[in-house]
């Protein structure tokens, strides 16, 4: 992941308590790919980011369409109910 994709996760890990430390998978090259680690010392870290996402995918509701809390869909734009 790049680094405006890594602060992303971060925050969504913080929302949701789940631990990790999101840094550069090469320490020397913070423009480089990003990953999710168990702690930041890079020389014991283990990289987490497929455990992380899939903890994080669990949060993501599916699509259902017939939920009557769901918005109108038009495209990729989601419109609220009236009544929020």
């Amino acid at each position: 992941m790049t680094a405006d994709e890594a602060r992303r996760v971060e925050r969504v890990m913080r929302s949701l308590g789940i631990s990790g430390v999101v840094a550069p998978a090469d320490p020397e090259d913070p423009s480089g790919e990003w990953s999710v680690f168990d702690e930041a010392d890079p020389g014991t870290r283990r990289d987490k980011t497929a455990e992380v996402l899939a903890a994080i995918a669990e949060h993501v509701p599916e699509h259902d369409t017939g939920s009557p809390r769901r918005g109108t869909m038009r495209g990729f734009v989601g419109l609220p109910p009236r009544d929020r």
